[in-house]
């Protein structure tokens, strides 16, 4: 499946969300990431993302059978460009 995450963290807990999405997902912009996982590989990172977040933060998952199901469009700069991964 594909995956938009975006997470609204206390500042002091920023730094070890940041650390575990990358493990998982590829980081296009703060506090945003994107790409396919599987749905155990979802629901690790939702289990350890629990593990960090306090009640004042915040984790949204958008998820779509495959990234063909969605259309993107970037204005600007694109921090974090997917494109150069075979």
């Amino acid at each position: 499946m594909y995956v938009i995450l975006v997470y609204d963290i206390g500042e002091k807990r920023v730094g070890k969300m940041l650390k575990l999405c990358r493990k998982y997902l590829n980081w296009i912009q703060n506090s945003v990431f994107e790409g396919e996982i599987t749905e155990v590989k979802l629901k690790e990172l939702t289990l350890n993302a629990k593990l960090i977040m306090k009640e004042e933060d915040s984790l949204i998952i958008f998820s779509s059978r495959s990234e063909q199901f969605l259309d993107k469009q970037i204005i600007g700069k694109e921090r974090s460009s997917t494109d150069i991964f075979l």
